[in-house]
């Protein structure tokens, strides 16, 4: 496997994108995986650590499909489509359509439970082929 350069990892464009049909809106999304910085900032907002323990927020919670899909629907162009602003707004529009945008955005974020499980399995196997090439 070829060795990566700094200038080629961040050079490259990774976020996937995926367009989503929203018949409640009357068209189509782009909507783009979250940056691991935007999937930390989000994450941050969902857990308390306290005592050494980490629990969910009850907040942290409050608009947190709106705040997915203000994340994560984009422009052609690549740009935000939403900003911070928009949260309360997007809110407020219909619970299957904002559902439907903020699943895709969770699934190309490796954020839903099946991503979890994937990623744990990945990092055993790979955790158990270093450990038998010593």
């Amino acid at each position: 496997m070829t060795m990566l350069s700094r200038d080629a990892i961040l050079a490259v464009v990774d976020l996937p994108r995926e367009k989503v049909a929203v018949p409640e809106w009357g068209g189509s999304v782009i909507v783009q995986g979250l940056s691991a910085q935007q999937r930390d900032k989000v994450e941050t907002t969902l857990r308390d650590f306290r005592d050494g323990e980490v629990k969910m927020r009850e907040k942290g919670l409050t608009d947190f499909r709106a705040r997915i899909v203000a994340l994560c629907v984009i422009n052609e162009d690549g740009s935000r489509m939403f900003s911070d602003d928009d949260i309360s707004a997007l809110g407020k529009k219909s619970a299957i359509a904002v559902e439907r945008v903020a699943d895709v955005a969770l699934r190309l974020s490796g954020m839903t439970n099946e991503a979890v499980e994937s990623a744990e399995k990945n990092s055993d196997e790979a955790s158990s082929d270093d450990s038998s090439s010593d």
